[in-house]
């Protein structure tokens, strides 16, 4: 009798084992990873004055890499990560419902909407407050959310339909295969291999589909634009990649360990690869998504091991309160940014925006106009943190 008491036992333990197993877990790093991103996107979109930034929180200007080129990618890696968890439970044997794409379109045209609203509303804002009007023909279509949009939707069919090697190999040749294009595929007036803002080709097919004067300030091409968003699925595939593995690695340092030789390896191949086919962010060329997806996993590792392994949870609570409500400040900061451009204070043509008497009086008159502007965006940042802490506190969270 108590031979068969120990195997009933057994038999809960071993089926609540594999609950345990098949149950999605959060991972807190990632929500503290998510925060960096979100608060580090707003600090290199509000500075006080354009004309005085510290080189490292610029782009590019056109071929290379800064740490503000990193904040993009991030979000898409991220959101790769937390797919390995929220799609766990589809399996070969569970496959999704159409409720389930449906949940998954509605998602993505939620997050498309409010980027176009965004576009919109600067439009709109110029029309209420300063009385020009609307010319829906420079309307611009795509932007960061339309981007995640479309990244999200074509990585998660890609996850949802095909076997593991099946969605390594698409990755590949997804990067190989924008490379051969960008390379390869001839431009009328500039030839092949041209990868400058106006001959390449992703400009170029963006402006047969969207139309020229469609894209970011009418062109020649869009940095978020249609033909560049297809490599910039593969960077939320190697999130998801990197998502599923530490599903089933064990919470140890060795495991931080391997996510750190990962991405030194991705940096060595994203760097190399770059010779032939330049890291740029604004083609979102292959060398960079292999590149910034190397930057990503020894982030991803930083989060990793000192919140979960180490449980050194206090120093990313301010991070994480900021990355459990990371849509709601992406927009909600670029409508106060458009609303401060677009008033002003005082009246007349030279009567400067809120936005710049803001930085001008309160922070450039004593930090000077390099450190002004740094403190102009490191408030700006606070600011929205107070915000949200506040929503954290009473537990508001804003979800697509």
């Amino acid at each position: 009798m108590r031979e068969n008491e120990m195997t009933e036992n057994e038999i809960r333990e071993h089926e609540m084992t594999e609950t345990a197993v098949s149950k999605p877990k959060r991972l807190v790093s990632l929500d503290v990873f998510r925060g960096i991103a979100i608060a580090s996107m707003i600090l290199v979109n509000n500075p006080g004055s354009w004309s005085h930034v510290y080189p490292p929180l610029l782009h590019a200007k056109w071929h290379g890499f800064t740490p503000t080129d990193l904040v993009f990618p991030s979000f898409l890696f991220i959101i790769g990560v937390a797919m390995a968890f929220s799609l766990a439970k589809y399996t070969k044997d569970n496959q999704p419902t159409a409720a389930v794409y449906w949940r998954i379109a509605r998602r993505c045209a939620l997050l498309f909407a409010l980027g176009l609203f965004l576009n919109a509303s600067t439009l709109v804002l110029d029309w209420l407050l300063n009385g020009k009007s609307i010319d829906w023909s420079t309307f611009r279509i795509m932007g960061v959310l339309q981007r995640i949009s479309l990244a999200y939707l074509l990585a998660t069919l890609a996850v949802l339909n095909l076997s593991r090697v099946q969605q390594w190999i698409l990755a590949g040749a997804v990067l190989v295969g924008y490379w051969g294009a960008m390379a390869l595929i001839p431009i009328p007036g500039y030839g092949a291999a041209d990868f400058s803002p106006q001959g390449n080709i992703g400009g170029y097919i963006d402006g047969l589909i969207l139309g020229t004067q469609h894209l970011y300030k009418g062109g020649p091409f869009d940095p978020e634009g249609l033909f560049s968003t297809i490599p910039a699925v593969v960077t939320v595939l190697l999130g998801y990649f990197a998502g599923q593995w530490l599903r089933i690695q064990p919470v140890k340092s060795n495991t931080s360990i391997q996510l750190v030789l990962a991405g030194l390896s991705c940096l060595v191949v994203g760097y190399l690869w770059g010779f032939l086919f330049p890291v740029n962010k604004a083609l979102w060329t292959s060398s960079y998504v292999v590149y910034s997806a190397g930057w990503n996993l020894l982030l991803l590792a930083a989060c990793y091991e000192t919140i979960e392994v180490r449980d050194w949870r206090r120093w990313g609570l301010p991070f994480e309160v900021m990355g459990l409500n990371a849509i709601f400040l992406f927009v909600g900061s670029g409508m106060i940014a458009r609303i401060l451009h677009k008033t002003h204070i005082g009246t007349g043509d030279e009567a400067p925006s809120t936005y710049a008497w803001i930085y001008q009086n309160i922070f450039q008159s004593w930090a000077g106009a390099l450190n002004g502007s740094l403190a102009f965006a490191i408030a700006t940042v606070f600011l929205w943190w107070l915000i949200l802490y506040g929503m954290y506190r009473k537990s508001w969270f804003f979800k697509v």
